[in-house]
């Protein structure tokens, strides 16, 4: 079955969901469109708009030079790539990506290394983790430290494992080629600015599509409970966790899938990943490197829950 059938088969069923199910159709839109206006503008805009800005004028280079021979050593990457590492960390799902995938088109970085970048520096933002995983869906039932440590240190093995037995530990860029240039600060901020409008739109299209995907999940309900919950976990990451939070499933159940879920990204962060992708990037190490990372996390999570 070829990939635009198995499209167009999913296009069709979503259609007939909005047809059949007016209300629950406008509910989940509703939940999807309020999801990205009240926290992904406001949270990821300003930093799509600042770190666009930092790549065109160069000076992020000056700023990070010091530290360009523990980004060689540790992530094995070039000083660029250091950049896509620290902001990848800090800013959340899907920056990392396009990070990686802006730098590749500027010439600063080679492909390998942005497909490399990909396979660990796209996550879950520190802020999500605390605020909206462990506070708001956990209820600090488990101490945030430790899902820290799980999702990163799942995230520091998928690392090692692609740079040493994937990529042969090659992975650090020769020096940049050609980089196009925007001749005044006026026209970077005019540039970055309508850059990052155009990625948070695309980013909200695929939210609001998720979010009715997941409402059709939910309405339909043909699976067994946990498979249920797992189709919502994996599909659309924050109103999937929101209803393991509240489900039937037990404790220690719902805490390993809510983080497992969080590690993954869910479908809907793919999307927005492939969506964000520059065309000659592959999104298979990406793909590749989630499937890990959710199952060690899940993994080292119950380690640390059982034996500490």
């Amino acid at each position: 079955m070829s990939k635009n059938t198995i499209l167009t088969g999913g296009i069709c069923f979503l259609l007939v969901f909005l047809l059949l199910h007016p209300a629950e159709s406008l509910s989940c839109a509703r939940a999807g469109m309020t999801l990205w206006l009240n926290t992904l503008i406001p949270t990821l805009l300003p930093f799509i708009i600042l770190t666009g800005m930092l790549t065109h004028t160069g000076h992020i280079r000056k700023l990070l030079l010091p530290f360009e021979s523990f980004f060689h050593i540790f992530p094995g990457v070039s000083l660029w790539g250091g950049y896509v590492f620290v902001l990848g960390m800090l800013c959340g799902y899907p920056l990392g990506a396009k990070l990686a995938s802006d730098l590749y088109g500027l010439h600063k970085i080679s492909k390998k290394e942005a497909l490399y970048l990909t396979t660990f520096c796209n996550n879950p933002s520190p802020a999500f983790i605390i605020t909206y995983l462990c506070k708001s869906c956990l209820k600090d039932t488990v101490p945030a430290g430790m899902v820290f440590a799980s999702i990163f240190s799942a995230n520091l093995i998928c690392m090692l494992f692609f740079r040493f037995f994937v990529y042969q530990n090659a992975t650090i860029s020769d020096s940049p080629g050609f980089s196009p240039e925007i001749s005044s600060r006026k026209n970077i901020l005019d540039f970055s600015i309508m850059n990052g409008f155009e990625t948070i739109t695309r980013l909200g299209g695929y939210i609001l599509l998720f979010s009715i995907l997941a409402g059709c999940i939910r309405y339909y309900a043909p699976f067994p409970l946990l498979y249920q919950y797992l189709l919502l976990g994996f599909t659309e990451i924050t109103s999937g966790l929101s209803l393991i939070s509240v489900s039937g499933l037990p404790y220690m159940t719902r805490i390993l899938l809510s983080t497992a879920a969080t590690a993954s990204g869910g479908l809907c962060i793919l999307a927005q990943t492939k969506g964000v992708l520059h065309h000659d990037l592959s999104i298979l190490p990406y793909f590749i490197s989630k499937c890990i990372c959710t199952f060690l996390t899940a993994g080292i999570l119950y380690c640390l829950i059982s034996y500490l």
